[in-house]
């Protein structure tokens, strides 16, 4: 791959920006939606990266899945609006229903929450993996007719204990993400 690669990751303890490769950018974004956002839109208004990619952390709805693992797709788990859309639609914005990133992988649902506990539409909708930014920095590639990717590492089962799991695993996805991107650059 040639060109700039952004990479958006939320907080240092997800990702050592040091270790970056030349032709690298690691930008922090801050939690949540609206850091996400922000900082994005700074950062490929300023940068002009090629790819986008965005690495984080997040929790697993889906039992079967560990690791490190790419995202197809994205939804906003907690837009609610409802009666003008159903959950985790935008109103008069069918565009924004899924976000895709063209590539395979699970499907993604961000919100402004740290899910703690069990939500049956998160499952009823096919929703591997929650997470609190990829949305943002998707729908941001988007507007701006950039490619974007994403991988995802997990941390915690999205429950009870998913503070603890989080605080305990949330560096062990960072070398895995290191490998992943190493074969990007290769391709």
């Amino acid at each position: 791959m040639t060109g700039k690669i952004l990479v958006l990751t939320a907080i240092d303890d997800e990702l050592d920006k040091a270790r970056a490769p030349d032709g690298v950018e690691v930008i922090y974004t801050g939690v949540g939606k609206i850091n996400a956002a922000s900082a994005a839109t700074l950062a490929c208004l300023v940068l002009r990266p090629s790819l986008v990619i965005n690495y984080g952390t997040a929790g697993r709805i889906n039992e079967s899945l560990g690791g490190l693992l790419e995202v197809s797709g994205v939804i906003q788990r907690d837009m609610m609006a409802m009666p003008l859309a159903p959950r985790g639609r935008v109103p008069y914005s069918p565009e924004l229903d899924h976000l895709s990133s063209g590539r395979p992988g699970v499907t993604c649902g961000t919100g402004d929450s740290f899910v703690t506990t069990s939500d049956p539409w998160l499952i009823e909708n096919k929703i591997d993996v929650v997470d609190m930014e990829l949305f943002a920095i998707a729908q941001v590639c988007q507007r701006h007719s950039l490619p974007w990717r994403a991988f995802k590492f997990i941390t915690d089962d999205a429950n009870d204990l998913a503070h603890q799991d989080w605080t305990a695993n949330v560096k062990d996805g960072e070398s895995l993400f290191w490998d992943a991107l190493e074969r990007i650059r290769a391709q």
